[in-house]
Order: C-alpha cells, then structure tokens, then sequence
C-alpha cells in the first residue's frame, strides 16, 4: 500500500495533505468498525466469521483499489459504496433479530443521540411511581433498556387503569397480540389491544417490581406492589400464570380494611339497624351468603369489624384473604399445607388458642362445617361464609354440611344473603317513567311508583367527540353497592324453626319474622334511583341457572 502511495508521488510529482489525511481517517475508523461488526455479532448471535470477513474484506479491497483510481473522489465513493454496503446489510441483518430498543441507525436510534433520555423517560411516567412489596421505591430504569420499555408501558396502563377506577386488569395472550380487560365496578370493560411485545416487557418489569421471578414463565406467581400518583398510594396483587399461547397476567386491587364497614356496604336502614345488635352476642353462628363475586368477602369482613376488635380476641381462617383487618390475626391456610393437614385441623389450632370471635371463610366441608358449629356451641361466636343463592339455601347448604339439623338451628344466630350492583352516577343519571307492564312483572303498584333512573345518554360536541362525565368517565356508573336478604335469629323464631320440616314452612316463618326477599330489596334500590332496573335484572339473570341444550338424536 505504501509503494502504491510513493508511485502516485512520482506519478504527480507531490502528495495532496489533505487527500492522505482523508485516507487515513477513513482507514482509522474502517478498524473499529470491524471490532463492531465482530463483537456485535457475538451479541446478536448470528453468522461472527461470515460478517466480520465480509466487512474486512470490503474495506482493505476498498482501500487497496482506491489509490490506483486516477480520480480520488470516484476512489473516495468507491469506499463509501463498499464499505457502506456490507455495513448496512449488517445493520438490516441484526435489527431484525433484536427487540426495538437494541436496533441502531434507526430514526429513534439517531433521535435518542441527541436528546436526553432520562428527562425523556421521567416525563413518559405521567407522574407515576412504583412501590415494592417492601416499600422501597423503585428508580427510573436506564433508558433504552428491557426495564425502560416495561416500565413505559407500566405507566400508561396504571395511570389510565385508575383513573378509571379499576379493581382489576386481565392480560390475555392471543396469536397476534394480548388482550386487555379493565374490571370496573364488577364489570369487565374491553381494552385496546396491545402487541406481544409491548406487554412481554411490561410483565418483565412488574415482576421485578412485585418480587417474583422474571425468568418463570409457566409456574404460577404472586407478590404485592403499590402505585403512587400525586401522593395518593394504591396496592395491587400481581398474579402470573403459564398458558400455551403465552404468559397470563392479572393485577388485582388489593383493598384496605377502613372501607369495610358494615354502615358502608349498602344496608337498609332496618337492615343496619337489625345487624348492628349482632355485635352484642357473644356465642352462636352467623352465616354471611351469596354466589361468587358478589361481594360477600367484604360483608364478611364488616360483620367481623362490627365486633369491637379492642375489647375481643379475634381471628380469622382463610385461604385468599382479600384485605387487612385491623387488630383482627388472620391465619391464611395455603396450598402447602394441604400435604399436611386440613383445612378443619387449621381452624381446630385456632380454636384451642381461646379466640372468642372467629371468623371461616370459603368453607365448604363437613368437617369444617362440623367443628365450626361445636365452636359456636362451647361460647365462641363464629362467622362463616358459604355460597348459597338465598337466606334458605344457606341454612340448607349449612345443615346438609353438619348433617344435624337440630344442633344448626340450636346456634345459628342469623343469616345474610347478597347479591351487588353497580349504582348510578349521581351526576349523570337520567329520570324516565317506567313501563307499566314492566311493574305489573314484578307486582309494583303503577299508580305509586311515576319515575325510575337509568345511565344518563352520552352527548357529543360538535366535532363528534363524546363529552365524557368527569366522575363516572361516561359509564353511567359510579361504585357498587349490596342488595341484602337478612334474618336475625331469636329464641322465639329459633324455637318455631326447630318445630319446621320443609324450607316453604321456613319461609314462611321468615316472612311472618319480617324478612323481604332479595327482589324486593332489589326494586327498593330502584324506586331509590340508586341502581336501574336493567342492572338489577342482569346481577340476577347472571346466577340463574342454564338450561341444558338437549342434543339432537
């Protein structure tokens, strides 16, 4: 090469400085770009001989050719060409392999250069922050990172996902992309839906936010965080799971015990003031009813709190415990203890400990059920929960699971059944004169009864974009209350129930006591403008049993 150079100096009598200053800078900068090329490849994990040889041989061909060229700057393009060439099909090659964020000489690429990304990627949070299980609080990732793009991600959905006032968000994976569904107000709303990559980096991130392992991906998972936006603190439960299309994710809102009191769950009047003498008995067994997610946890909760936790011993028995209750132990029976021992062995620990308040949820074994109610009996007084779809299929339910009538209706002290419902947004809402043959359907008296509510309708401004009410966010809802069918128990009706051999005479003796049904309460919602008359009937239309399609022969 040198030779070649002292043959141009004879051949034009001197050597321009500047063309062979030229030279040298392209031939320095060639060098490190092979140290690229071969080290990249590495990264990317494709073909190190083959590029690395292709670049190299691009460049000494190049340069070799260049100073035989009569005219430097054809010789100088020539490089370029070459050079530039294999390098761009080397780019090309590897950005298809690698994830968004590791691809180079893209727009992004050469943008992120010259622009801060750290104040890029504090003002992509919207004002959240993220809270680990230990409550530290986790810092801004490095940008351009796995982290970065989850925790970019991560922001846009919880800040969008509460201020919707969402209780849960469910990731489904499909073949082409994930689909989101908001739970609001018990009703799952669709979402747009995100690529696979999108939220594979996102659940990468919250992972490690929550504690759980990001590199497992087909075991079941779970952890806590909390969300910060503008001081206002909420906690959230991370659920992961395996599935054959993908990895499975569902963040529940993880509420606190000061919202479950019994004055806030929805009560009649009569209702509250009936439930609220229960704090003063001191033995016996108290059922709390419903069919799943209808709330009942959170009722059981309250009863639990209507006992003065300061002046008694208490403790509960649970297997997916949905809050935290104040001064109150809660024992959680988990799955490894299920090797071991019961569920009933558990609550019989409990027991002997001397807890003059206990409270079993999800039970739904005779064994349980049995030891329950001798604990009622030996002057404990005991709360369960069961599914049942009305107060007298819950005193059924419990006295097929003891298999003792007498000894039930010996301590049980009362029953609550529910059913929840969205309520109609104070804001928004629209009066309407309901149908007559709509209240003649469920026996209320036309003449009595001249307006029903229902969901105000959305307007629209004049360039068709909806204006959304700012409190209910233009779903016509805003919350959710109880709708409760609740029986006391006292001596006197004891004594008249123990006498009783079908539910119907239960029944009767119920009525005759003062109890509503479920459907009327329902309709005492409505007439109230708290709910509508379409919500009511879908809560009770949803638990209704399915008829069985008989197959053709």
């Amino acid at each position: 090469m040198l030779t070649l150079l002292a043959a141009g100096v004879v051949y034009g009598g001197y050597v321009s400085i500047i063309k062979l200053a030229v030279y040298f800078v392209l031939f320095l900068l060639w060098m490190p770009l092979v140290n690229w090329v071969h080290s990249d490849s590495q990264s990317v994990r494709t073909k190190v001989q083959f590029w690395t040889y292709a670049i190299t041989l691009a460049g000494v061909v190049s340069l070799l050719v260049w100073p035989l060229v009569p005219v430097f700057f054809i010789g100088l393009m020539l490089y370029i060409i070459a050079v530039g060439a294999v390098l761009m099909a080397y780019v090309m090659h590897r950005n298809s392999l690698v994830a968004d964020f590791e691809k180079v000489l893209t727009a992004s690429h050469i943008k992120g250069i010259f622009s801060n990304e750290n104040k890029k990627l504090a003002k992509s949070s919207k004002g959240v922050h993220f809270i680990t299980a230990n409550g530290n609080d986790v810092p801004l990732p490095a940008p351009k990172t796995t982290e970065s793009f989850g925790f970019a991600t991560a922001c846009e959905i919880f800040e969008d996902a509460i201020w919707r006032r969402t209780s849960d968000i469910l990731f489904a994976p499909s073949a082409s992309s994930y689909t989101i569904n908001y739970v609001i107000d018990g009703l799952a709303t669709r979402q747009e839906p995100k690529d696979h990559e999108d939220i594979d980096y996102f659940i990468h991130y919250l992972k490690q936010v929550a504690d759980l392992d990001p590199n497992e991906k087909r075991k079941p998972q779970r952890g806590m965080m909390e969300v910060r936006i503008a001081e206002k603190k909420t906690k959230w439960e991370v659920n992961t799971a395996g599935s054959t299309a993908g990895e499975q994710m569902r963040i529940k809102r993880y509420e606190e015990s000061d919202m479950m009191k019994i004055e806030d769950i929805g009560l009649d009047k009569d209702q509250l003031e009936t439930l609220k003498g229960v704090r003063g008995i001191t033995s016996g067994l108290f059922i709390t009813s419903g069919p799943p997610k209808t709330g009942v946890t959170a009722t059981f909760y309250a009863m639990l709190k209507n006992h003065d936790p300061f002046m008694n011993d208490m403790n509960t028995l649970e297997k997916h415990p949905s809050g935290t209750l104040d001064n109150i132990t809660q024992n959680t029976y988990s799955l490894s203890d299920t090797g071991t021992s019961s569920y009933a062995s558990h609550l019989q620990t409990i027991v002997r400990m001397g807890s003059n308040i206990i409270g079993i949820a999800d039970v739904d074994d005779a064994e349980t059920a049995k030891v329950a109610t001798k604990a009622a009996a030996a002057n404990r007084m005991v709360h369960v929960n069961i599914h049942a779809q009305s107060v007298l299929k819950a005193i059924a339910a419990w006295i097929k699971l003891c298999g003792d009538k007498n000894t039930v209706m010996s301590n049980i002290k009362g029953v609550i059944n529910q059913r929840i419902v969205r309520k109609l947004c104070d804001e928004c809402k629209q009066a309407y004169k309901p149908n007559p043959n709509l209240l003649r359907k469920f026996n209320l008296p036309a003449d009595k009864i001249t307006v029903f509510y229902r969901p105000g309708e959305i307007e629209y401004d004049k360039h068709g974009k909806p204006i959304l009410c700012e409190k209910c966010q233009g779903t016509g809802f805003y919350g959710r209350t109880g709708i409760f069918e609740t029986i006391v128990i006292g001596d006197e009706l004891r004594g008249a129930l123990k006498k009783v051999n079908t539910l119907q005479e239960m029944s009767a003796l119920f009525r005759k006591a003062g109890m509503f049904s479920i459907q009327e309460r329902s309709i005492r919602k409505v007439m109230k403008g708290v709910t509508s008359i379409n919500e009511v009937i879908r809560e009770f239309t949803s638990d209704a049993p399915k008829k069985k399609v008989r197959k053709k022969k």
